[in-house]
């Protein structure tokens, strides 16, 4: 093999990792505003349609254990899928005050750059009043498999 061959072997495989390293960024973020959204799942027995969430479209006839198994949120973050891509994923959210975690599961999509949770999934996180007192939380976000 020439040397530039095994030159561009090289480059190749620094090119490749970092693709890869960015893909995995991109699925996480720190520091995003997220605020909440009355959604109250469990007085709708967990019917995507009745909040005509985004999502509804494509999960509304997931069975309900598969609805209920974790609590709702909007996704509008800066970093991961956007759309029907982004349906059905899971997050796990990460007060950033508190390091209080949960996870989440995508129904809709929101306007506010952020997460827009429903009420619930807010005070599971809000350990300390904080988020309630000023409207909105500091979390960070990775997308993760929901173990369904």
């Amino acid at each position: 093999m020439e040397a530039k061959e095994v030159k561009f072997g090289y480059l190749l495989i620094i090119f490749m990792v970092c693709v890869v390293i960015g893909v995995a960024d991109a699925q996480s973020a720190t520091n995003v505003r997220a605020t909440y959204n009355f959604y109250y799942p469990e007085k709708k027995n967990w019917d995507l349609m009745a909040d005509s969430t985004f999502c509804s479209t494509w999960d509304a006839s997931m069975p309900l254990s598969w609805r209920q198994k974790y609590r709702w949120t909007s996704f509008c973050g800066p970093a991961g899928p956007t759309g029907q891509a982004s349906c059905g994923r899971c997050l796990l959210v990460t007060n950033t005050r508190t390091g209080k975690q949960e996870m989440a599961r995508i129904v809709d999509q929101c306007s506010n750059g952020g997460l827009d949770m429903d009420q619930g999934l807010f005070a599971q996180l809000d350990t300390n009043g904080d988020g309630q007192a000023q409207g909105a939380l500091t979390v960070d976000y990775q997308f993760v498999d929901c173990h369904d």
